[in-house]
């Protein structure tokens, strides 16, 4: 490791923080798995025996940012949230591993433990590419997915997201530490709401300042920007990635009915990426939004609800898990999800 990589906080004492934010009728509980501990948000159903639901996060966001959607979709499906880790109340991994593949482990591995599954996977921006790879190595798990703005891989990345994708550099973690030391967790949080959503204004008051109490309390934790160079780094490994493991293979062989959403004010996805990804997932069905930005789960939790339940409604996939047909042999998470190659620079950096 270099002088100007972060330090190596795997395993590390972690100072206690104030607690995250949890809506009315929401819960948390943690779940220890081997090699990483888990924060899982559920949003408690209007009646039993609907069919289970998770959602998939994205880069330097949280379960957090479920919170609008889960109880609209709460009547039709048995949602939980992740916390994918190193981010929200999750620790880091102890292998340090962040890659997209080391997510895909987490998201199966959650699954098989809690004999949830098939389940429908709703992911954004990252949390898109890891549940296309769940999806694509185990089919058995999803019954539909749901993909807001994922991030898959571009020949010709918006100049917006060029600092997103910065992050992967050496050395750039301690440089942008160095730097936030100088924002107030005001500023930091409306430089991200400006760069996610298509129209900040539409954030309420209560809502901004629950924002900055959150960023707040991330930045207080030692491992922040590890976990998030980390991660970008794991995206940026995956882009580069091709034959059978390439994200956009993985999209072809997937199985379960695809919602793809894309907003048309995203500065971190491109919208001409819908059409193609429209194309790769076969049989998939395409949203738009136009005043959207990278969180339409956020700006536009109804209309986004409403697609979800007319995707469930059309492929029947609202019959408890029971009912369904299995999609095909069960194969454990390593077997499914072989590493993202040699020198991935989330291994021991």
């Amino acid at each position: 490791m270099s002088s100007t990589d972060l330090p190596d906080v795997t395993g590390a004492v972690l100072p206690k923080v104030s607690a995250v934010r949890v809506e009315e009728g929401e819960r948390l509980r943690q779940v220890g798995l081997p090699g990483l501990t888990l924060t899982v948000r559920s949003c408690p159903p209007s009646r039993e025996g609907l069919p289970p639901a998770l959602y998939v996060h994205g880069l330097g966001g949280s379960s957090q940012n479920w919170s609008a959607l889960m109880p609209l979709l709460a009547d039709t499906v048995d949602g939980e949230a992740l916390d994918l880790p190193g981010f929200g109340e999750s620790p880091p991994p102890d292998d340090g591993d962040y890659s997209v593949t080391a997510h895909a482990r987490a998201v199966i591995r959650h699954l098989d433990a809690a004999g949830r599954g098939p389940v429908h996977l709703i992911g954004n921006s990252l949390g898109g590419a890891v549940s296309t790879r769940v999806a694509a190595a185990r089919p058995d798990l999803v019954r539909t997915l749901t993909l807001v703005s994922p991030a898959l891989p571009e020949l010709r990345i918006q100049r917006s997201a060029v600092p997103t994708g910065l992050l992967a550099l050496p050395g750039m973690g301690a440089l942008l530490t160095r730097a936030a030391r100088d924002l107030t967790a005001e500023q930091r949080t409306r430089g991200v709401l400006g760069l996610c959503y298509g129209d900040p204004a539409r954030v309420s008051p209560e809502a901004f300042r629950n924002a900055v109490e959150e960023m707040e309390r991330r930045m207080a934790l030692p491992y922040f920007w590890d976990a998030m160079v980390r991660s970008a780094r794991g995206i940026v490994d995956a882009y580069t990635l091709g034959g059978q493991h390439g994200l956009w293979r993985q999209a072809g062989r997937v199985l379960a009915p695809t919602l793809l959403v894309y907003g048309g004010r995203d500065r971190l996805v491109g919208h001409r990426m819908a059409r193609r990804a429209a194309v790769a997932f076969r049989g998939s069905r395409l949203l738009t939004l136009p005043d959207a930005g990278h969180v339409a789960m956020m700006e536009y939790p109804d209309e986004v609800a409403a697609a979800v339940r007319e995707l469930l409604a059309d492929t029947g996939e609202t019959l408890p898990p029971a009912s369904r047909r299995s999609a095909g042999s069960v194969v454990t998470a390593d077997e499914a999800l072989p590493a993202d190659g040699a020198g991935d620079p989330t291994q021991g950096s």
